[in-house]
């Protein structure tokens, strides 16, 4: 059995305390706006999960199929013999990397969710015999401590997760995941990319509605842990594309004028009848855009990686 240890960095009420805040901010004033990491409670990874098989959806099964092609490459040029995963969840999306990393000496899956990583854990414990894993409990967009291990050190954020950043929050993420990284290190970073403004929305709005019962979760989860009385069911969904910012917007608009009462964070929310909540922003990536965003916090992008579509991309940005 593989050597298993898990770190929390997360005091246990973390999660409450960042909704909290999160609400007071984001519903507090105008415009009305959710982060999207309060859509995955138990059900709403499970309609996740449902939006990755849906037809509309391309960007799950392309990366699958980049790291299905190219994991080989990817372990060869990196020379990583430590593993870190952001946002792993249950470690499905390394599933092929860490196939094609025998000489691995260190796993390290970062996740905010403990029952993810030791359900991760446990299963890597009967495949890896003998590869080290060691989990951390932490949210990746605050400060990271990191157990030690042996370089180079690759660094994984996969899934096009930092299109939910805005420009400023990707450039501080960035900026915060070189400084655990020395030179000769890498970041190997999932990215969506602009393509048809139809496909792009189709993506965020099926034609079976998962996606939208999705985005309605985030108001159960407002309701079940801040004791809010949303109803669900009075919001449409709605997404569109910003030709600007070239990102898909997902939002929630007010079904009539209504009242919503939040008595865990003491916010009384009137909204107009139309009145839009912005639950989620998805970056589209160019790879022009990629390079330079890494080369602003000393990363080299030295190897380019997409499907046969040309609708996703795995970069590798090295430290010099």
């Amino acid at each position: 059995m593989s050597p298993f240890r898990i770190t929390r960095t997360l005091p246990e009420d973390a999660a409450r305390a960042a909704l909290a805040a999160d609400v007071l901010a984001g519903l507090g004033s105008r415009p009305r706006s959710l982060p999207p990491r309060w859509f995955y409670d138990a059900r709403g990874s499970e309609l996740f999960e449902r939006i990755t098989g849906l037809p509309e959806y391309y960007p799950t099964r392309a990366e699958r199929e980049i790291l299905t092609d190219r994991s080989g490459e990817i372990a060869r040029v990196s020379g990583a013999r430590t593993l870190v995963e952001l946002g792993s969840g249950s470690s499905e999306k390394t599933r092929h990397l860490l196939e094609a990393m025998p000489e691995l000496a260190l796993y390290v899956p970062v996740d905010v969710s403990e029952s993810a990583l030791r359900g991760a854990g446990r299963e890597l414990s009967e495949r890896r015999p003998g590869l080290d894993v060691h989990a951390v409990v932490a949210d990746f967009t605050g400060r990271l401590e990191l157990p030690r291990g042996p370089g180079p050190r690759l660094v994984a954020f996969l899934g096009g997760t930092i299109g939910n950043l805005e420009p400023g929050e990707r450039a501080r993420f960035l900026s915060s995941v070189r400084e655990l990284l020395s030179p000769g290190d890498a970041l190997l970073l999932g990215t969506d990319l602009v393509k048809d403004e139809r496909v792009l929305v189709r993506a965020y709005d099926d034609a079976q509605g998962v996606t939208a019962e999705f985005n309605r979760n985030v108001l159960r989860v407002v309701n079940r842990e801040l004791s809010a009385d949303f109803r669900p069911e009075l919001f449409d969904h709605v997404a569109v594309w910003d030709a600007g910012p070239e990102w898909v917007e997902m939002r929630l608009r007010s079904r009539g004028a209504q009242t919503v009462k939040i008595p865990g964070v003491d916010l009384v929310v009137d909204l107009a009848d139309g009145e839009e909540l912005r639950t989620e922003i998805s970056a589209k990536f160019r790879a022009e855009g990629v390079r330079s965003e890494l080369a602003a916090v000393g990363m080299e992008v030295t190897r380019w990686w997409t499907d046969r579509g040309g609708r996703f991309a795995l970069s590798l940005g090295v430290v010099r």
